[in-house]
């Protein structure tokens, strides 16, 4: 009998409501997680809401960085329909940052991996499932842990910024 997901929340930079454009960049060891921050300006009245692209400059932008992951996937659900996701009954909500305690996802990894002829079970032993859900999608991950950094900027240029420094 396996033991049931739980959802822990963890601290990320705060994901913007409004428009986050995650962007992803990944090899087979690095995973790059970029959007925008939730960064008030004092100086919006609630009137007049701008537009922002993944190119608009002077950004509070988030970095996420995992080095190593093992797999990622990116895509819904969005805000709409997070009621719709599998462990949303478990705590999921929009806007926010969790680590999946006792993953199926990892489990069932791990399981595939069996035929492989120098499987064992550790090599699956410190690895995390995280979940960052934002407007239009959700992003899970399977990593050993993960950085985070803020930066100021525009988000596509943010993220190849730091794609570089880790070249």
């Amino acid at each position: 009998m396996s033991i049931a997901e739980t959802l822990l929340p963890i601290k990320v930079p705060l994901l913007s409501a409004g428009a986050p454009l995650p962007h992803v960049f990944a090899d087979e060891g690095r995973l790059l997680i970029a959007y925008l921050a939730n960064a008030p300006d004092p100086s919006f009245d609630g009137t007049n809401p701008r537009s922002v692209s993944p190119l608009t400059g002077n950004q509070s932008v988030a970095i996420l960085t995992a080095d190593p992951y093992l797999t990622f996937q990116f895509g819904p659900p969005n805000d709409e329909a997070i009621s719709g996701h599998r462990l949303y009954p478990s705590g999921l909500r929009a806007y926010e940052a969790f680590e999946v305690c006792n993953s199926s996802w990892i489990a069932s990894l791990e399981k595939a991996n069996r035929v492989h002829s120098s499987h064992t079970p550790e090599l699956y032993s410190d690895y995390r499932h995280f979940i960052l859900t934002f407007h239009d999608s959700t992003l899970e991950l399977i990593a050993k842990s993960f950085s985070t950094s803020l930066r100021k900027g525009a988000v596509l240029t943010a993220l190849m910024e730091a794609a570089g420094e880790g070249a």
